[in-house]
């Protein structure tokens, strides 16, 4: 079993790490984590290259990244929620599924064949709502082949108490780990 988690957090000590390390801590078989904040890998530029092309010509990390998501058996997209949505510095990585998306749409190849779990870690505090970070989520992990998707969890009490406090979202991580290491 392969996870990758794409953490939109700069903060090692904050509440979004808190969470990823208590999925990772329950996840069985091997996983990932990709930074967002200082992985080096670049925003897409709309160059259209992949639209003739396998492949971005930007070279980075991405393809390391390519490798494991083509064969991973899961995907989370964990993120602190800023002005109702996900840290920009993980939609800039992620805006790089837009090799996968020209490859369907216009060489009609599919590059990701494996389905996947997806799941989403959601943190913030104040009276944001969570249907726009929600939404984004969802429609990263189907580009990256989710067939399933978790309900995701979100902790908005974090102006208040950690998100490892809340005995709610410590329930729904383990229940995201169960359904991540789902063998059937």
């Amino acid at each position: 079993m392969k996870t990758l988690i794409f953490n939109g957090s700069a903060r090692k000590n904050g509440d979004t790490y808190a969470l990823i390390n208590e999925l990772t801590r329950q996840l069985e078989g091997e996983y990932r984590v990709v930074d967002a904040h200082t992985c080096g890998i670049h925003a897409c530029c709309d160059c259209r290259y992949c639209w003739e092309h396998e492949g971005c010509c930007v070279k980075d990390g991405w393809d390391e990244i390519d490798v494991y998501l083509r064969e991973c058996d899961n995907v989370v997209i964990a993120s602190p929620v800023y002005f109702c949505e996900i840290t920009g510095p993980v939609l800039s990585v992620l805006s790089r599924l837009q090799m996968y998306w020209a490859s369907r749409n216009y060489r009609h190849q599919r590059l990701l064949q494996k389905p996947k779990r997806g799941g989403m870690l959601l943190v913030g505090g104040g009276k944001g709502t969570a249907t726009s970070p929600m939404n984004t989520s969802a429609v990263l992990l189907r580009q990256m082949n989710a067939k399933e998707i978790f309900d995701p969890v979100c902790c908005f009490i974090t102006d208040t108490c950690h998100a490892m406090e809340s005995e709610e979202t410590v329930k729904e991580v383990k229940q995201l780990a169960d359904f991540l290491n789902r063998k059937d």
